[in-house]
């Protein structure tokens, strides 16, 4: 199917030709029809599948430029998607003309205010700070005719559905609701029964999640192994632009730090990072400015960003639904994508459990070894400096050191300052900067659910009666402290028998490695 068969009008159809959008993803191409029509739609699909499209595509088409009062609303979870939800639609609406407005916490309420008031169609904001403004009676729903929850899963699992609740019930009743979410639990789906009118519920199954385009492989390694062999894939690999997932704050710094330590253009995103640091990183890596991004599961969360070839995941997920959210960073817009994941032993059934949701098995990978990666690198450096000394402009601003030159070449012979020049660009495993990354804890279990005793087989180092929900879902404390912990019907990962109600005492090592292993009586 073609968007030209999808009942959008020719000016949004060259607007997606020139931005590069070949043709419509499975959310797109069964919500889009849909949506013009009228009908509340409740949508389920990952992100990285093209729900921005799905909704802003219709939204976008039945909007009026010549109402200057806000038409469609955007309920985003975070900064970073409410930013990138304002970039992807004024993109999609240029042909229109559309102001699109974007509102969130941590930044100038008053601009926000003033923007709002110089003309705004569509708004995209985070729950929060669209609560201040409707009670600040800043922002005017009165001409909404639709509204979009994107990500809703999230917002409730950061617990704004009051919020969400606050900001429905100031919209006009006659009004088109989409809500998008990777998964529907029960509270969207009570969202979808108060406050939608008869939506169609549209469901994007795991296996069109992670499409074919997308190489997926994995490579066993110990803690200390990693970042070399990452790298050597990287020098393999040469990813025009590659995304690092660390599991905590501390891991995305350090791999940060080390991968610049060896001379690649890198940056790294976390939740400690300020704002304006984000989005200065987000836009580098955007415009090409780096190559590498570095980031937490959270901060990383619905990135839509063009290009991306290459994801490695440096820490596996303790989730499956993660991993999907990771690699579909990359193969995007029909186009190709390969994923690496680093493994220990101990953490294989997470590997399978996840296989087991992809429905496509990774493919176990040999990691290049350190001459396989000083060759990789070499052939850069040589096809850089060929193109470099073929071209006419760079060559013309060499003339002011032809006599330093002559200089050199009296001294050494002109092999040996060749040599020198590689030796500047090749990435050389007799001269490397040595890199530490901090060990973590492996994922605490190793089999492909939780039930029955114990929680992988007879490998794992902690024990008691099954923890999980027998799928290998393990929610995490938080963003990136390093500790995880059941769902909230589960019992606590500890080492206390079951009838022993005492709480375990943690130990100095736990303390600090800010790898917390707690109960309900701990403190």
């Amino acid at each position: 199917m073609k968007f030209s068969e999808l009942g959008l009008s020719q000016g949004i159809i060259d607007t997606l030709t020139s931005i590069g959008y070949e043709k419509p993803t499975p959310i797109q191409e069964q919500t889009i029809q849909l949506a013009l029509s009228g009908r509340d739609v409740l949508g389920q699909a990952q992100t990285g599948t093209g729900k921005t499209a799905a909704f802003g595509l219709p939204t976008i088409e039945k909007i009026d430029e010549n109402n200057q009062g806000i038409q469609a609303l955007v309920i985003a979870p975070t900064r970073e998607l409410a930013v990138q939800g304002q970039e992807e639609l004024f993109r999609f609406g240029k042909s229109k003309g559309l102001k699109v407005r974007t509102v969130f916490g941590g930044s100038s309420i008053e601009k926000q205010i003033k923007a709002i008031r110089s003309g705004a169609h569509i708004v995209v904001g985070t729950p929060g700070r669209l609560v201040d403004l409707i009670k600040r009676k800043a922002i005017d729903l009165s001409h909404l005719t639709t509204l979009i929850l994107d990500e809703a899963d999230e917002m409730l699992n950061m617990g704004f559905l009051d919020d969400i609740e606050f900001i429905i019930s100031k919209t006009p009743v006659e009004r088109q609701t989409l809500l998008f979410s990777a998964t529907m639990p029960d509270d969207i789906k009570k969202i979808g029964v108060k406050f939608m009118k008869n939506p169609e519920h549209i469901k994007i199954a795991a296996k069109e999640m992670t499409a074919d385009r997308i190489e997926q492989f994995y490579i066993k390694a110990k803690e200390f192994e990693k970042f070399d062999f990452m790298t050597r894939l990287i020098d393999v690999e040469r990813p025009e632009l590659a995304i690092v997932f660390g599991r905590t704050k501390r891991r995305v710094d350090q791999i940060t730090r080390g991968l610049k330590l060896r001379g690649y253009r890198a940056e790294g995103i976390h939740g400690d990072l300020d704002q304006s640091k984000r989005l200065a990183v987000l836009r580098d890596f955007k415009a090409g400015h780096l190559d590498i991004l570095v980031a937490t599961d959270v901060a990383a969360r619905g990135l839509d960003i063009s290009g991306v070839t290459h994801v490695y995941n440096y820490d596996i997920t303790q989730d499956q639904e993660s991993y999907v959210h990771r690699i579909g960073r990359t193969g995007r817009a029909g186009k190709s994508g390969r994923s690496f994941t680093f493994v220990s032993y101990n953490e294989m059934g997470y590997l399978r459990a996840i296989e087991k949701l992809t429905k496509k098995p990774m493919t176990s990978l040999r990691p290049p070894t350190e001459e396989e990666a000083y060759k990789a690198s070499l052939s850069v450096a040589l096809e850089e400096l060929d193109k470099d000394l073929s071209n006419p402009k760079v060559t013309s601003k060499l003339d002011k050191f032809d006599e330093d030159a002559e200089s050199l070449l009296e001294k050494y012979d002109a092999k040996t300052i060749a040599a020198m020049l590689l030796q500047s660009r090749v990435k050389d495993p007799d001269t490397m900067e040595k890199v530490d990354i901090a060990a973590e804890r492996p994922l605490p279990f190793n089999g492909e659910g939780g039930k029955g005793k114990g929680r992988g087989g007879n490998k794992s180092n902690y024990r008691g009666k099954g923890r999980g929900n027998g799928n290998g879902n393990w929610k995490k404390r938080d963003d990136n402290r390093g500790g995880y912990r059941g769902k909230r019907d589960d019992r606590r990962f500890d080492d206390r028998k079951s009838d022993n109600k005492k709480p375990r005492q943690r130990t100095g090592d736990e303390k600090k490695s800010g790898f917390v292993m707690r109960n309900r009586g701990d403190k």
